[in-house]
């Protein structure tokens, strides 16, 4: 039984929060009219209703612990928080650049397109001031393996 839970319930979980999505791509399909601000508020009330639901069951003892592996957890808890930050710090870093990345390439670029259509030899120029905005999202990715690796 707890082998069900453990598989069936993530999948029950995401269903609930994409269910709102898969509605609305139906009814475009259909060529039906969408009630957009509905579905967000679907999709955000069952965002919330999956938090709370699995806040609450583990508070019930649905997945306990035998004694033995309570130890285990317990002697090992040190490690998962220090992993579970050194994780959480990759994935800042490489999520935050990447934002960043999106920034400058999404301002960079327009005007580098502009200033290649008024001045062909302006193309080099252009190039660079793209490439120095993409160049942040290296660099994260490059402090988020030396977080995980270092």
């Amino acid at each position: 039984m707890e082998y069900i839970m453990l598989f069936a319930l993530p999948l029950i979980i995401v269903g609930a929060i994409m269910l709102p999505l898969f509605i609305n791509l139906k009814r475009t399909k259909d060529h039906k009219p969408t009630n957009r601000k509905r579905a967000v508020i679907t999709n955000a009330a069952s965002f919330i209703g999956v938090m709370a639901l699995m806040t609450i069951i583990p508070l019930t003892g649905a997945f306990a612990e035998t004694a033995d592996a309570a130890a285990q957890t317990a002697a090992g808890a040190a490690d998962s928080f220090t992993n579970g930050m050194k994780y959480l710090g990759a994935a800042l870093s490489t999520g935050l650049a990447t934002i960043g990345t999106g920034i400058a390439v999404g301002g960079a670029a327009p005007a580098a397109i502009g200033a290649v259509s008024e001045n062909d030899k302006a193309f080099t120029k252009a190039l660079i001031f793209v490439a120095l905005g993409e160049g942040v999202a290296i660099y994260g990715l490059l402090i988020s393996i030396l977080i995980l690796f270092g």
